[in-house]
Order: C-alpha cells, then structure tokens, then sequence
C-alpha cells in the first residue's frame, strides 16, 4: 500500500476520471478504525485499460456504509471525491464537494489517513 497525501488527491482523482462509471467491488471492515473499499476502474495512465484499485482508510472516525449484496446496485455514473479538509480525508459516492455534503452521502468514510493499491482486473 501507498500513501496518498493531500496533494496527491486531484491527479490521483483525474487519473481514474474521478471513478466515474466504475464498479464498487469490495467494502470491507479490517477493524474499528481501519476500512477497505476495492473498485475496477480505467487508468488513464495506462491507456484506459481497466485494474484495481483498493482505497484503504485508517484512523476512520465516521462512516456510512452499503451492505455488500447492494453494491452491484449502487450508481458510479457521478464517480466519487476524496477531499482533505480539517486534518482528515473525506470520501463520498456522488457529486460531493464539501465534507458535509461527503457526509450525505449513500456511502462515507471519514479518516485520519488514506493508502492506496492497484492490482490487475
């Protein structure tokens, strides 16, 4: 796993189109503070080929979680945003540009800090 620092976030985000029209894989609880969300996505970098990417949230301190029977369900047409605001890492499914409108989301997660992991489709 890689770290993703704050100002890794918008070429990190640009890079996969901001997850748009993606497919969530994958949320997993490691533990209390520490969740894994796994999504297929295409990569710009690598001419648009599709892999994996695993987001791995630590410290996490808020959370709105989908059931994993429902993820096939869930609408990526808008992708997603991670935002860094107040100390902490802010994810949202949707269009969500301000850490309270992430946390309206259908699926949060708040977090102290944030690795990431790419993997083969």
């Amino acid at each position: 796993m890689k770290p993703l620092f704050a100002k890794d976030l918008e070429p990190f985000l640009d890079r996969f189109s901001h997850f748009r029209d993606t497919e969530l894989r994958h949320v997993e609880i490691v533990s209390p503070t520490v969740i894994s969300v796994l999504f297929a996505v295409q990569d710009r970098a690598r001419d648009f080929d599709w892999i994996t990417v695993e987001l791995e949230f630590n410290g996490v301190s808020d959370a709105k979680l989908i059931d994993s029977s429902k993820l096939s369900f869930l609408d990526m047409s808008e992708g997603l945003n991670i935002l860094y605001e107040e100390n902490t890492f802010a994810f949202g499914i949707g269009r969500c540009d301000t850490k309270s409108s992430i946390q309206t989301s259908t699926c949060y997660i708040v977090s102290s800090s944030l690795k990431y992991k790419q993997g083969s489709f």
